[in-house]
Formats: C-alpha cells, structure tokens, sequence
C-alpha cells in the first residue's frame, strides 16, 4: 500500500469515527432517579404539544439541569414551584416570600435558561 492510500484510508477512517464519538451519550454530572428525568420529558412534552421532534430536546433539557444542580435542589425548587401553581391562598405565602423559596426557585430558573442555550 502506498503512503498516499495510507493517509486516505485513514482519512476515511476518521471520517468516520468523529461523528459516532460526537453523538457519544453524555452522562450528567449529577444522577437523577428515573422517575423525576421521566416525569421533566412528560411535562416538557406536554408544554409543547407531544410532538415526537421534542423528544431530544426535553430530554436535553433534563441532562442539562441534572449537569448543573443536585437532585436534591432539583426537587425543593420543582416543590416549590408545584405548590407556588397550586392555588394555596395565604398559606401560599410560606412558597412564594421566603428567602429560601426564592433562592431555591431562582437556581433551577438559572438552569432552565441554560437549557434554552443548550437544547436547540
């Protein structure tokens, strides 16, 4: 084999492999239980009318938060929010005017906003 066959076979070669190595999975930093990751996909699914091309970016959208905050975290600040929708009158209060609710409440916006950046 010639040096200049050489180099195209290994041209082709690397053609390739860069693209498999490019859609490689990625692997969040922190680990989320299935349910949680399964039930962010369905609500983000249904927000956008179960259109099946969305599939990849709710679940990108999951990976990402789960890249940037704990699942502990995660869970007080959908807590949070759940009961912030849910029409506690006063008692609502506690979810809504506390240095904590708004602390919790803003990191998961924070890693939301990257999800808009990351998951086109």
């Amino acid at each position: 084999m010639t040096r200049a066959a050489l180099y195209l076979c290994l041209a082709a070669a690397l053609a390739f492999a860069l693209p498999a190595r490019a859609q490689a999975p990625h692997h969040p930093k922190h680990d989320y239980p299935t349910a949680a990751r399964a039930d962010y996909v369905i609500g983000c699914l249904a927000a956008n009318g179960f259109k099946r091309e969305l599939l990849d970016k709710c679940a990108c959208g999951i990976d990402t938060i789960a890249d940037l905050m704990p699942y502990d975290d995660y869970e007080k600040a959908d807590t949070i929010l759940r009961l912030q929708q849910g029409g506690l009158g006063e008692r609502g209060a506690l979810f809504r005017d506390t240095p904590i609710a708004k602390d919790e409440t803003e990191k998961l916006r924070r890693a939301q906003a990257e999800v808009n950046l990351r998951c086109k």
